[in-house]
C-alpha cells in the first residue's frame, strides 16, 4: 500500500509562484508513474503533469501549463514536486498527486495515458491553490 500526502498549496496573486510537494510512503522501492491532477470547481479533474520514477525523459505536461510548471521526483526523499510559475487565475483548483506501480520491464507510458486519471490507483487528499488577479 502506498500513501500520498500533498503540501504546499495556498493563495497567490497572478504571476506568482508556488511549489507543491507530495510525499510517498509505503512500498517506495518500486517503480511508479506519478502525476499531478487538478480539479476546479464545477469542472472535471484534468491531468497537469506526469513522470515515471525511472527517468526524467518521461515527463509530460498539459498544454495549458507547458513552460510554466515543472514536475520532478526526489528518489532519496520519495517526494514528487510541482513547481508552478507565472500562475494565472485559471490555475485555481484543488491539486492532487497520484501514483501507480509500473513493472520495471515496461516501457514508458504514452503521454495521453500518463495524464489520464483512470491510470492511477493511489491518490493524495489534495491541496488547494488559489490565484487572484
Amino acid at each position: 500500500q502506498v500513501q500520498l500526502v500533498e503540501s504546499g498549496g495556498g493563495s497567490v496573486q497572478s504571476g506568482g509562484s508556488l511549489r507543491l510537494s507530495c510525499e510517498l510512503s509505503g512500498y517506495t522501492d518500486n517503480r511508479y508513474c506519478m502525476a499531478w491532477f487538478r480539479q476546479a470547481q464545477g469542472k472535471e479533474r484534468e491531468g497537469v503533469a506526469a513522470m515515471d520514477s525511472d527517468g526524467d525523459a518521461s515527463t509530460t505536461y498539459a498544454d495549458s501549463v507547458k513552460g510554466r510548471f515543472t514536475i520532478s521526483y526526489d528518489n532519496d526523499k520519495n517526494t514528487l514536486a510541482l513547481e508552478m510559475n507565472d500562475l494565472e487565475p485559471e490555475d485555481t483548483a484543488m491539486y492532487y498527486c497520484a501514483a501507480v506501480n509500473v513493472a520495471h520491464s515496461e516501457p514508458f507510458m504514452p503521454p495521453w495515458l500518463m495524464l489520464n486519471q483512470q491510470t492511477y490507483g493511489y491518490w493524495g487528499q489534495g491541496t488547494q491553490v488559489t490565484v487572484s488577479l
